[in-house]
């Protein structure tokens, strides 16, 4: 599964939990201040999970990030020592 689509799926899921959510406590019998401050509550853990969700993909495309910069790296590293070997030039390593 791409990395994109289980991401965007789990952001709907939460955009969904946190839209359903509000939407049951305001049908739910309770006081107006009780119902502000439920709501508050949700959106205050809506907006925390949508935080570690945010940071972990930052996390992950870091990594991506790092592990593609090491794989230009080394081939630029064999490209130039190839280089080398076409031109007759003896080899560093």
């Amino acid at each position: 599964m791409n990395s994109e689509d289980t991401t965007s799926k789990a952001l709907w899921f939460i955009a969904g939990v946190a839209v359903g959510s509000t939407i049951a406590l305001l049908f739910a019998p309770a006081s107006g201040d009780e119902t502000r401050r439920q709501i508050g509550e949700a959106a205050s853990k809506g907006k925390d999970k949508l935080n570690e969700t945010g940071r972990n993909l930052y996390e992950r495309g870091k990594g991506l990030y790092e592990r593609g910069k090491r794989v230009a790296d080394d081939a630029a590293e064999m490209f130039e020592r190839g280089k080398k070997l076409v031109e007759g030039e003896p080899s560093e390593g």
